[in-house]
């Protein structure tokens, strides 16, 4: 395999501090940097925070508690986390074109539960894309709390391509009336046409509301089309593949700004971690750039590429294809289950998601496929040059249970994740 320069994970944290007082923790954080550095990332949910934004999340801003909002704190003490607040505020406006934000959502699961608690009530319809055909667990999952207290109703694609059908969306949203009607997805790697949703979510009388958390990136790099123009509510995760940490950001029309103000604060959570609020407004404003821009683009390409090599080598790419960072690969031409090729992959240092199929025959719990995604191994300078080594590395590791093919193959991606 050609190499794929990176981060080779030696060493500990790199604190001197924490090796001296408390040398167990150290050595679990230089375990996983040594594992990222020698396994090859293929997950969809993660990529590498910048430096920027590693600083900002080990600033001073890591103790300072900041109850309430920007010029109205329930602690003392907040004039610099003020500025830093609306610093971030203000960078978001700018790359979205929000009218109302609010960077304080710990996760962007927790943006999501304050957009229930500030436009539903319990038992209320919410019509969404259902799990198994690549929708999220805030989005009507029975084991999540928006399964729970909401009456979740759900949308599918279609049975041949695979594709959202929008007709069919807008019968189920003029027959059922949700009080919100959600778009975007954790495993649906195409392209929302927002426009219409938004013509359907008029004609139905509900809140539309999307959720970008694996689109934002893309939004901000130019290479999708912006929900924020058609939607009452945009909820985001910065750690996705914009380069941020773990964290959400909330998006709406400025009509929205007091129901969701008091949704985030005080109903859903209490404190905002400003030490998050700082690293995120280093993502945002790196975001903006031409560099961040060449990212996506490289990411999106490795993507495209692993997914149509994986096929040409006799798997399925749903949909036929995909538009972001990801893409669900049926697997069942390999001989194997998901969750089997998770297993196997894994002990060939290649890390992915087991996934289901939309109309799977098998559980979610066993699946009929995998979800790859490229940000982390974008970072660590993959490329397309090194794409059919890859492709043939999992295949070879997927239809095998051989421990000895998969340490050799774990030989090999080591060299290649860590160059």
């Amino acid at each position: 395999m050609s190499p794929v320069p990176g981060q080779s994970g030696a060493g500990g944290s790199g604190s001197g501090d924490l090796a001296t007082g408390d040398p167990v923790v150290d050595a679990l954080i230089a375990r996983e940097s040594r594992r990222r550095g020698s396994e090859l990332q293929l997950l969809a949910s993660e990529t590498e925070p910048t430096a920027g934004v590693r600083a900002a999340m080990a600033s001073v801003f890591d103790a300072k508690y900041a109850e309430g909002y920007p010029g109205s704190r329930f602690h003392g003490g907040c004039e610099v986390a003020d500025e830093l607040e609306e610093l971030a505020i203000a960078r978001a406006r700018d790359l979205f074109g929000a009218e109302y934000v609010n960077v304080q959502p710990l996760s962007g699961s927790a943006a999501n539960l304050a957009v229930y608690a500030a436009f539903a009530q319990p038992g209320d319809p919410v019509l969404a894309l259902k799990l198994e055909h690549g929708g999220h667990q805030t989005h009507g999952s029975r084991a999540n709390f928006s399964g729970r207290w909401f009456s979740p109703l759900h949308y599918e694609v279609g049975r041949e391509d695979e594709l959202l059908d929008y007709d069919r969306i807008r019968d189920l949203a003029l027959v059922h009336r949700p009080r919100i009607l959600v778009a975007g997805a954790a495993a649906y790697a195409r392209t929302f046409d927002f426009e219409r949703l938004r013509a359907i979510a008029d004609e139905a009388e509900c809140i539309l509301w999307v959720d970008a958390a694996h689109l934002a990136g893309h939004v901000a790099a130019g290479l999708q089309p912006s929900p924020v123009p058609h939607a009452d509510i945009v909820t985001l995760s910065t750690n996705k593949v914009i380069r941020g940490p773990r964290g959400g950001v909330v998006l709406a029309r400025g009509e929205h700004r007091e129901a969701l103000r008091k949704a985030v604060f005080p109903f859903v959570q209490g404190g905002p971690a400003m030490n998050s609020i700082a690293a995120k407004a280093v993502a945002l404003v790196e975001s903006g750039t031409a560099e961040f821009a060449g990212h996506v683009r490289r990411t999106v390409d490795n993507a495209r590429d692993l997914a149509a090599a994986l096929a040409a080598r006799g798997g399925r790419v749903v949909s036929g294809g995909t538009d972001l960072h990801f893409a669900v690969i049926d697997v069942t031409g390999f001989g194997v289950t998901g969750v089997e090729a998770q297993y196997r992959l894994a002990a060939a240092g290649i890390v992915v998601d087991k996934a289901v199929l939309p109309f799977d025959p098998r559980p979610v719990t066993v699946g009929s496929a995998i979800r790859i995604g490229t940000p982390v191994a974008t970072v660590r300078g993959l490329g397309t040059d090194s794409i059919p080594a890859v492709a043939d590395a999992m295949v070879a590791a997927m239809s095998t249970p051989d421990r000895e093919t998969h340490d050799r193959i774990r030989r090999e991606i080591a060299d290649t994740a860590c160059g």
